[in-house]
Parts: structure tokens; sequence; C-alpha cells
């Protein structure tokens, strides 16, 4: 599962990427690694984990991670192949989610493709190639629908319907994620079609220094534009992020980040929110050998969560047995949670819920 990060030209995502890749900038060893070059696993902060490996004191801890890909500039006409359009729709159309970059800062210094700064402006433009070329995506899979549909086809009919729909919203320049799926056939539909704008997106506003904690003007007209989308609006000051990434030790950072009244850095909110868009979620194993955050969907049973350590796991399943990560860590051992009697026995059924900690029987 993979988020992109999108935007114009200079608003700050190679900027924020790069912030992402540098461990220092987190509060623990949250190691960063690059598959290819626009590429990288970053781990998720998450408080629980300080807690258990305190509690347990393993030898090793393995957080869970999540992909994020820097994605070209986008300019107007890419949906035509304008600059690199093509190699940017390719890309972001391998992702699961997107990180919309707008820029909320003035600066001089720093050239706006367009001349000026305007992020209502700058998300329309992105919004409108990218519908584009989803309108075209619809039109190409209608022609062939069409004919099917004439013929009585019961299925083409369905995905005629559908696909109306969307074409219409598409052409009074709303994005395909605003049609929801009535029924189990459009989910199937919808993943089937492939569109760039069905993904889920949030948006970060990257500001100055001084907007970091409260916005300012260019972040309230985003949060007004927004505000029917359910989507989530993160503020970040992308500059200060890579100072923080420069200082040496954790004492200076903490420092720099209570100076700007923050209490971590927002590279660690914003791969959070990543993760809660990917509709992620995390559940832990905790022994001598290992803490570990394994990865898995929401909705996610308690079989599948295992078959996330190894298929065998998944194909020879008992039982799990199940503590609330708030229960492991007030009574502070899994010999004394089974004593307050809070360990729970689960079968094939259970739906795991984030924070579980897990121990699977099987046999194969």
């Amino acid at each position: 599962m993979k988020a992109g990060i999108v935007g114009l030209p200079n608003v700050g995502k190679s900027t924020l990427f790069n912030c992402l890749s540098n461990a220092k900038a987190q509060s623990a060893n949250f190691p960063f690694c690059t598959i290819e070059p626009n590429i990288g696993v970053v781990n998720v902060p998450d408080p629980r984990m300080i807690r258990l490996e305190e509690l347990v004191n393993p030898e090793r801890v393995q957080m869970a991670t999540v992909d994020i890909v820097d994605i070209a500039g986008l300019v107007k006409g890419a949906s035509k192949g304008e600059g690199l359009g093509n190699q940017f729709l390719g890309n972001i159309r391998e992702c699961n989610a997107i990180i919309h970059v707008l820029r909320c800062f003035d600066n001089d210094n720093i050239v706006h493709v367009d001349g000026n700064v305007n992020p209502i402006r700058d998300k329309e433009t992105i919004d409108i190639e990218l519908q584009l070329k989803d309108l075209e995506t619809v039109e190409k899979r209608l022609e062939k629908v069409n004919r099917a549909a004439k013929t009585g086809n019961k299925e083409a009919q369905v995905e005629k319907a559908y696909l109306d729909r969307i074409r219409e919203n598409l052409l009074q320049a709303k994005s395909a994620r605003t049609v929801l799926p009535q029924n189990q056939d459009e989910i199937d539909l919808l993943e089937d079609f492939q569109l760039i704008t069905a993904k889920p997106v949030l948006y970060v506003c990257n500001v100055d220094e001084e907007s970091a904690v409260n916005g300012n003007k260019y972040v309230d007209q985003v949060r007004e534009l927004v505000k029917d989308e359910d989507a989530e609006v993160i503020i970040l000051s992308v500059g200060a992020e890579a100072d923080i990434t420069e200082l040496e030790s954790y004492e200076e950072r903490q420092v720099f980040l209570e100076d700007m009244g923050l209490t971590e850095p927002g590279s660690a909110v914003l791969i959070r929110a990543a993760y809660r868009l990917l509709k992620l979620q995390t559940y832990f194993t905790a022994g001598v050998k290992e803490v570990r955050a394994w990865t898995i969907n929401i909705g996610d049973t308690a079989p599948k969560a295992a078959g996330v350590i190894h298929t065998d796991f998944e194909k020879g399943f008992i039982r799990a047995e199940v503590i609330a990560y708030e229960d492991f860590s007030n009574f502070g051992s899994e010999a004394k949670v089974k004593e307050a009697g809070k360990l729970r026995v689960e079968g094939k059924e259970y739906i795991v819920k984030d924070g579980d900690v897990m121990h699977f029987r099987f046999n194969v």
C-alpha cells in the first residue's frame, strides 16, 4: 500500500519527502530506506511501541511501515502528456492514496510556477488534470460497455449506469470519489476502473514557521474549500522540518519544536495520517525476542492477521490469544493480564482491533 505525494513544482514535495527520509527528525530510531529513487519505506511513529519496549525489554523492536512515493511535479496539460505528465499519471495510478501538498506561504525567493501564491488555484489545477485523465478513461470504457448493454447484458447495464454517474460528476469538475458506490457490485467495479480521482486524499498545507501551529489565511481558504470532501487537512512547515533534521541531538530537536509550539515533528503526524488514509491499522506481538507492530487492513479477521506473519499461520489457524493494548500497558505483563482475567481467546470470525496484542495458535 503506497501513498503518493503530489503537487505543483516548487511547493515543497521533495523537501518533505527528504524530511521523512531522515531518521534524526523522529524521537526514536525510525529508519527509512529507498526502494527506487522516489519510493521510501517510512516507519510509523507509535508511542505504544515505546511503552511495550519498556515493559517487555525485547532484543529488538520492529515498527509498522508505510510506503511514501515522491511524484514529479504536475503542470497544466499533464493529462495530455505535457511536462512529465505521463510519468506523473503512471506513478499516481500505482498509489493507493494521495498526499496533496499545497503551498501556503509567501517567499519571493521561491518562484511559483503560476507567478503568485494561491492554493485554491493550485488545487484546482491538479484536480482538473486528474479529472480530465479519468474522463478519458471513463469514456473509453463506456464505448465498450454501451455495446454490451444494448444487447441486454445485465452486468454491462450495471457498469454503464455507474460509469454514466461518474462521467456526469467529472464533467462538473467533481472527482470520482464523490460518486459513492451503492452496492458491492459498484465497489468492485470502482476498484476495477482504476480511476485516479477515486483515491482517498489528504491535504498538506506547507506554511512558514510562524504558522506551523495555527495556520494562516491560506490554510483557512483550503479548509473552507475542502470542507465537503471528508478529507483531512494537515498544517506542516516543511522548511522548519528540514531545519530540525539538521540538528544532531534529540534534546536540540525538542527545544526547536518547543520554540515552535509543537510537541512532535509534523512529519510524524503526516505519516500516521497517511497510514489511516490507506485504511491500515496495527496489531502487536510482544515477546523477549521481539516486540513488533504488524500492519493489516481495517476489518481483517484473526486468521488474515496471522497470515501477515506467515501463510502457515493463516492456513493452520486454531485460535488467537488477545490482550487489549490498554490492558497490557496497565497491568504491565502478560502474566498479570491473565491473572486479572483480561486475556481473551478468539476464533476465526474475530475482527482484529487496532492495538491488539496477539499470540496465534496454529497447526499445519
